[in-house]
């Protein structure tokens, strides 16, 4: 198997440069079958060059071909329009023209559109051309399962319409990188033609220098061949070379996770947050002054189509285990039973989860990645000494949002002096439980407590509440 730069470099002459097999097979040395299997295997072969005639630069057949030829080069060569399929279209329309003619066109047509397909055009596209984005990480804060979690968000942003798409993932490496990006063009409905990145280690094995271009990983450079994008990688420390998405992870920051927003999982987080941005795209750009969202509709048409096959994102590892029967995974121990009667044992890795394999094929154990069990706790007890200060004040807290609702219920009494109570109470059950233990548990906490009710609550028929009042105070 041909190393992915050779692969990527026929794949570039092959759909970008509409370079011959035969071409590619001698411009880069390799058997001319070799350079048909990566280059497309379906490919059928070119239509001659003919004379062209005048009849398609006077009539409008020209104007419907070069249409035809534009849509098609946003697709993979094998799904392109065949000259002689072009031909049989254009007689049932009444053509007088020959299969020849139509093939001079396109060859000319050709001639003078790839390379400008591939190049900035026009004044202010020379900085910001349609369908080429900006790729950056940004390390974001939510509130998971009762407490402070940091997540990264990846940030897609497209410089000419200044549209902006967001993906939360758990972690920065290479499976989530994929991963998102493959979120991503779900969400924008098709592959940049360019994405320019830093030198982030997930993509780039050597970085830019000044005399050397930048080499990526195999990983990534298989994923990008895949979908058909051109990478443009940032010289080093010059993040200025993609100031649109540098603003944009600020942007998403400031405005999306201004206060801790809780989620509750990554699926449901990352279709509300796809909601949130494609509203704020209804705004006016600020230099163009048109809606981004109408910027965006006029962009999107130049994106390239999404493969019929999304790419699976997984790395594959082998592990060793301890003599404790321990492995080790992105930095953790991992306790397998019996792993050490096992020589050798693969491992199978996705951006969220993992799956231990023994040679056999047989799965040894499975579960979550341990960065996805990371977390903060929050410092209830710390909080809720503040509150205890400051009753009227506690609806109003930041940190208010994250109770269960069932506390909040606990804790939205209409009497001063039994929220101070009640505050009281939980202080002393977090000396041994935390808040989701509490919540878990009240019944048996409260039924236990030495402290009578006041207002001889039957604390049964607790939760009836919680469907009524949605966390306001209950008189």
């Amino acid at each position: 198997m041909l190393a992915m730069t050779d692969i990527n470099t026929i794949r570039n002459l092959r759909n970008n440069h509409d370079k011959s097999i035969q071409h590619i097979a001698d411009e880069l040395e390799i058997n001319w079958r070799t350079a048909k299997k990566y280059a497309d295997e379906d490919l059928l072969p070119e239509p001659k060059v003919r004379k062209k005639t005048g009849m398609m630069y006077v009539e409008h057949w020209g104007g419907i071909v070069a249409l035809w030829l534009s849509e098609d080069s946003k697709l993979p060569k094998k799904k392109r329009r065949t000259v002689d399929f072009m031909t049989k279209e254009l007689k049932n329309q009444g053509f007088p023209g020959s299969y020849r003619t139509v093939c001079d066109f396109v060859r000319d047509w050709k001639a003078t559109h790839y390379v400008e397909a591939n190049e900035d055009q026009g004044f202010e596209r020379l900085e910001h051309p349609p369908a080429e984005a900006q790729l950056d990480f940004g390390t974001m804060e939510v509130c998971h399962e009762g407490a402070f979690k940091d997540i990264k968000a990846l940030v897609m942003s497209f410089p000419y319409s200044n549209g902006g798409f967001a993906v939360a993932l758990p972690a920065e490496n290479q499976e989530c990188l994929l991963e998102g990006m493959k979120e991503l063009f779900r969400q924008v409905g098709g592959v940049p033609r360019k994405i320019r990145i830093d030198n982030m280690s997930t993509a780039v094995t050597q970085v830019k220098s000044k005399t050397e271009p930048a080499v990526l990983t195999d990983g990534f450079l298989q994923f990008a061949t895949h979908y058909g994008f051109e990478t443009q990688v940032c010289n080093p420390r010059s993040g200025n070379e993609k100031g649109s998405v540098e603003n944009k992870v600020g942007y998403v920051r400031y405005n999306f996770f201004p206060a801790t927003p809780i989620m509750k999982d990554f699926a449901s987080f990352n279709e509300a947050l796809a909601v949130q941005l494609a509203k704020d795209r209804e705004r006016v750009h600020y230099e163009k002054h048109v809606l981004i969202s109408e910027l965006w509709l006029e962009e999107k048409t130049d994106l390239l189509a999404l493969p019929d096959v999304a790419y699976p994102v997984f790395k594959e590892i082998e592990v060793k285990a301890n003599k404790y029967n321990e492995i080790k995974l992105d930095g953790e121990r991992i306790h397998v039973p019996r792993a050490r009667n096992h020589s050798i044992i693969y491992g199978l890795l996705r951006f969220d989860s993992y799956q231990l394999v023994s040679t056999d094929g047989e799965i040894i154990a499975e579960g979550p990645r341990p960065y996805m069990m990371k977390k903060r706790a929050i410092d209830w007890q710390a909080i809720l000494l503040d509150w205890r200060r400051k009753l009227r004040a506690m609806h109003y807290s930041r940190y208010w949002k994250y109770l269960p609702e069932r506390i909040k219920l606990y804790l939205s009494h209409p009497d001063w002096k039994e929220q101070a109570k009640r505050v009281d109470q939980l202080l002393v059950f977090l000396v041994t439980n935390d808040m989701l233990g509490i919540d878990q548990n009240f019944y048996d906490l409260i039924g236990s407590s030495k402290e009578a009710d006041a207002y001889d609550v039957d604390w049964n028929d607790y939760d009836a509440f919680l469907k009524s009042s949605n966390g306001e105070a209950v008189s």
